[in-house]
């Protein structure tokens, strides 16, 4: 187990917090990175995967007020896109806390893995800048969204990337408008899988709040800096630190 007298561990954490809110400001992911080394650093699967969503609300918080101050937040729109999000995320969440910790952790560290493989090799989900007027929530998409909040409820890391797939790729909102209301999104069903992990006692609150002032300041620059980083080095740089992480983590 984790303990807080051993600085090195506070700030490889810290550190780890940092990118996490910085890359999911600007896509999605950095939940590959905090919850692998959550176990790494000796917490049970079940426990990690709750604790991870103290953070992902706080980020959540930081860089959806950051993007409502630049005026990017089309919250007209929250509700629709939000609702079935969060039935999935309920439904996730549920699945999650009623896993065996012997299935939990493959499970969660081999998703990890193939996720951040799939956004390397597959990076076309990135939308023009230019996106016209977006368009409406079909049946058919209500379902994608449903289905993404399931994903995030249950796992959580890298559902950023699938909501931008739903938000732009699908409904053809522009990336920062789209990016804005992820987090929004996730702001929403991430507070509802929290209090569901947290009813089922799997969230440690010391680690998660450290994590949490981390991811926060993360979030931050990620909203000052926009796009400016290129998208092409960040997918290399994510899927080496979550591949390593989980390697160590499995090691364990």
């Amino acid at each position: 187990m984790m303990t807080f007298g051993e600085p090195l561990l506070i700030g490889l954490l810290m550190l780890a917090g940092v990118a996490c809110g910085f890359i999911n400001t600007l896509a999605g992911g950095g939940s590959m990175l905090t919850l692998p080394l959550l176990i790494l650093l000796g917490l049970p699967a079940d426990i990690a995967n709750g604790t991870n969503r103290v953070a992902v609300v706080a980020q959540g918080v930081s860089g959806t007020w950051g993007f409502h101050r630049k005026g990017r937040v089309e919250w007209r729109n929250l509700g629709a896109l939000a609702l079935p999000t969060v039935l999935g995320a309920l439904g996730g969440a549920l699945l999650a806390t009623q896993v065996p910790r012997l299935w939990l952790k493959p499970a969660l560290l081999s998703t990890l893995v193939v996720v951040a493989l799939v956004m390397l090799l597959r990076p076309n989900w990135l939308p023009d800048e230019s996106q016209g007027e977006p368009r409406s929530l079909r049946p058919s998409t209500w379902f994608g969204m449903f289905a993404t909040g399931v994903y995030g409820g249950f796992v959580q890391a890298g559902v950023g990337f699938l909501l931008l797939g739903m938000l732009c790729g699908v409904l053809r909102y522009d990336l920062v408008r789209g990016n804005a209301l992820k987090l929004a999104v996730v702001l929403v069903f991430g507070t509802v899988s929290l209090l569901v992990f947290a009813l089922a006692r799997q969230v440690c609150w010391s680690i998660g709040l450290l994590l949490a002032c981390a991811t926060v300041a993360g979030s931050q620059i990620g909203v000052r800096t926009a796009l400016t980083i290129r998208a092409t080095t960040l997918r290399w740089l994510l899927f080496v630190a979550v591949t390593v992480s989980c390697m160590g983590a499995w090691l364990r």
